[in-house]
């Protein structure tokens, strides 16, 4: 007889373990199909630009976003983004997608670490309430809110009578009415406005544009408010202030009407009310070299009013808390008890403890958002995931280990299985070992990138990754060697007194002539030193992943200058003019403009591209495509490789050595994969800062500053990187690399490495020598790490 009751058959409820994706197109998929677990962590891996980002991210996230926006009404949808279903046959078992990507915070001059995590508006409720003494409500402690006040007549109709009342208003904020909120004020240097030893008809005036030539000579020489033949240095105080100051006016020149104004307000509209990447060069270089930005001296750029910053509880105003290193406000928070508050002191609490948890410990509330790494930002948005307690969503993170120290994957790692262990989805895509070590399921892009790629070519675990014979297979145990020999520097880039940030007054030689590798862990004053004390010197090119200008027409083959060469070639083997091949010129086709799509706009749904039908996505003129060059047409070069491409112009008839030299370049970063055409809309953090390389590697300098050049880069392409800086040094340039990556850090000929913590706790040269040194010493962090690596 059985005493054991047999178990229930499964509810059909908890058969839905699996994502199922069936024929995903989306980018370069070829037709992807592939079965996801639930509630596991699922670890994507592949070469750059394999199809992970375009799986992940174009095809699952984006659906399971889009489904989630269809629930709302119509009339919701028409104040959201409007998102296009991906290209791909059936998605089955989504769950609610939380995408956490590395995209930089906005760089908008009001944001600020503690405004994009809602900590400010906590501590703002927390002073309105129990600071000393009371000044107002949360408004009173907000930088964006400006003090207002006004009164006057309202007309109202009440019972069809119309009375009028007097009526008065006022808004306390807390924003310093010296500089608006922003911590900052701007200063002209005038020097640079105009040469005061000349008149304005001998050309006085310095500034881009504003020649006696034009319309600017004739309202000078007629508005009657100084004498244009007079030398500015004789000019009396009305009269400078007159051409400096003065508000517009209107006068009659010639008999015509005009606007008369001030140099500096006309300058601060037409220049300085833009963004500065967006202007043209000699605008820019304008620009930078007149306006200073100085801290605000009246509130000392804390951006707070002075009602503000005199509302204390415990002697600490809300701008000493937003100044405080995060791990220190923790601690503060921790020690108020008021019962009044509990509730909001408890969420304050738990905020600032994720930072801490999460490694952005040594961040203030008061860091503007736009400074913050790709790593740090992305590390910030997870902040508000930690706590919550929702389960069975789908997390999806893209490279969350970029930025991060050997020492602080560890701690990503646990962050990640504490999110899957609550029972969710989490899908990370991913180049390090270390993490794609703690997956439960590896699903291996490619076999190559671009076009070769686009296939699963392994999916199980990780030894069977390992067992695979796959590119990441092969690669995933590389461990790069010290080098027996280090080069011997040409001389040094002395520092002296860097105290950017965190530094305590740090003095270090750099050796020039080699390669050397800034570390330490995040937080621990790396940028801070390099951007602070080395980046603007002469001679120095410095390589960020800062996003490329550019808009959807921009492509690789525009932003590197490739195109002109290539143009010219194919007006001179025709006989016609350049401007023809540009399909933002005289050759686009004229029902998309050039654009290759049409854009239809379906108000609350989702906008439409579809394939321009005149042109067939071409972007050109029938007639232009008529016009060959080595027996091809502009558009089908525009749909080559760099690798297509290099071949193409490197020999036979169709030899164009300046076009050559640029797709070498090109290639020789590691993007080969890219087709000239692409949009640089779609390219990733690691391709752009590739992309701006291979641009600046034409440039005269002779100091290459690089930041995490490897972020983005398959095991497999970090042995090209290394051996391309080693081309650079070995052509007499000197590199310096801020990175992470142990491989780089084992090929580096000396070590510059900062510490021993992060924030206040770092700050110090902890360590400067060969690589051989720091791992036989052992004496840091980073040491540690290195010599495990190695194998030591």
């Amino acid at each position: 007889m059985r005493t054991d009751t047999p178990s229930p058959a499964q509810h059909v409820a908890d058969t839905h373990d699996l994502i199922r994706v069936q024929g995903a197109r989306e980018n370069n998929l070829k037709d992807v199909s592939i079965e996801i677990p639930k509630r596991r962590l699922t670890v994507f891996t592949g070469v750059s630009g394999s199809g992970k980002s375009s799986l992940v991210f174009g095809t699952i996230a984006a659906e399971s976003q889009r489904l989630i926006n269809e629930t709302y009404s119509a009339f919701v949808q028409g104040f959201m983004p409007t998102l296009a279903r991906p290209e791909v046959d059936v998605l089955d078992g989504l769950t609610t997608a939380i995408i956490v990507d590395q995209e930089r915070m906005g760089g908008n001059p009001r944001s600020t670490v503690g405004t994009v995590t809602d900590a400010n508006a906590m501590l703002r409720i927390l002073f309105s309430r129990l600071g000393q003494p009371h000044i107002g409500s949360a408004q009173a402690f907000s930088f964006n809110v400006a003090s207002i006040s006004g009164a006057g007549a309202v007309t109202l109709e009440r019972g069809g009578q119309t009375t009028k009342e007097r009526r008065s208003f006022s808004i306390t904020g807390g924003m310093c009415p010296r500089c608006e909120g922003t911590g900052s004020v701007t200063d002209f240097d005038l020097t640079q406005l105009y040469d005061d030893s000349k008149s304005l008809n001998e050309g006085a005036l310095t500034v881009p544009g504003y020649s006696m030539d034009g319309w600017y000579g004739r309202i000078f020489s007629g508005c009657g408010f100084f004498d244009p033949d007079k030398p500015i240095r004789r000019f009396t105080k009305r009269e400078l202030h007159d051409l400096l100051y003065k508000e517009p006016v209107k006068i009659k020149v010639e008999g015509i009407n005009l606007t008369y104004e001030g140099l500096i307000p006309k300058i601060q509209k037409s220049m300085l009310a833009k963004d500065v990447d967006s202007m043209q060069p000699h605008i820019r270089a304008f620009v930078e070299r007149v306006v200073t930005f100085t801290t605000c001296p009246d509130c000392e750029g804390t951006r707070l009013s002075e009602a503000a910053r005199s509302s204390k509880i415990s002697g600490i105003s809300i701008a000493d808390a937003c100044a405080m290193q995060i791990s220190d406000l923790a601690a503060w928070v921790r020690g108020l008890d008021e019962p009044s508050v509990a509730p909001l002191l408890a969420k304050l609490q738990h905020t600032l403890d994720s930072f801490v948890e999460i490694g952005l410990g040594y961040l203030s509330l008061s860091r503007p958002s736009g400074t913050l790494s790709g790593g740090e930002a992305q590390r910030t948005k997870m902040i508000r995931h930690l706590g919550s307690s929702l389960t069975d969503v789908t997390y999806v993170f893209d490279e969350p280990t970029i930025g991060l120290h050997p020492h602080d994957i560890q701690r990503m790692n646990d962050l990640l299985l504490q999110l899957r262990n609550k029972g969710n989805t989490v899908l990370v895509v991913e180049h390090k070992p270390e993490t794609i070590a703690i997956a439960d399921h590896v699903v291996d892009l490619g076999p190559g990138a671009g076009t070769a790629g686009g296939e699963v070519v392994f999916e199980g675990t990780l030894d069977g990754l390992r067992a695979s014979g796959t590119l990441t297979g092969q690669h995933l145990d590389d461990r790069a060697h010290l080098k027996p020999s280090v080069r011997t520097p040409s001389g040094t880039l002395q520092v002296r007194g860097a105290d950017t940030h965190n530094l305590r007054d740090v003095d270090v030689d750099i050796p020039l002539g080699v390669l050397v590798v800034v570390t330490g862990v995040a937080g621990s004053g790396k940028s801070s030193l390099i951007h602070g004390s080395v980046s603007g010197r002469d001679g120095v090119v410095t390589v960020d992943q800062g996003a490329i200008r550019g808009s959807r027409r921009s492509n690789p083959a525009t932003y590197t200058g490739l195109l002109d060469p290539i143009r010219k070639a194919f007006a001179k083997a025709n006989g016609v003019k350049p401007a023809l091949f540009s399909a933002n010129s005289e050759g686009a086709c004229p029902t998309c403009n050039g654009a290759g799509v049409i854009y239809t706009d379906l108000a609350m749904m989702a906008g439409v591209a579809t394939t321009c039908e005149e042109c067939e996505g071409k972007r050109f003129q029938a007639s232009v495509l008529e016009y060959h060059f080595g027996g091809r047409d502009i558009s089908e070069v525009l749909a080559m490789s760099v690798t297509e491409a290099e071949e193409f112009f490197g020999a036979g008839e169709a030899r164009t050595p300046a076009a050559h030299k640029i797709l070498d370049r090109l290639a020789d970063v590691g993007l080969g994969y890219l087709t000239l055409g692409q949009p640089l809309t779609t390219l990733s953090g690691g391709e752009r800062q590739r992309l701006k390389l291979a641009t600046q590697m034409a440039t005269s300098g002779g100091v290459y500053v690089l930041d995490e050049p490897t972020t983005g880069l398959h095991l497999a392409d970090v042995e090209h990187l290394l051996a391309l800086l080693d081309r650079l040094v070995d052509s007499g340039k000197s590199v310096i690399v801020i990175e992470h990556h142990q491989a780089v850090m084992a090929h580096a000929d000396w070590i510059v490495d900062l510490g021993p913590g992060a924030g206040h706790d770092g700050g110090r040269i902890v360590f400067e020598g060969t690589p051989a040194d720091l791992v036989a010493a052992r004496s840091t962090l980073t040491g540690e790490h290195l010599a495990a690596y190695v194998g030591a």
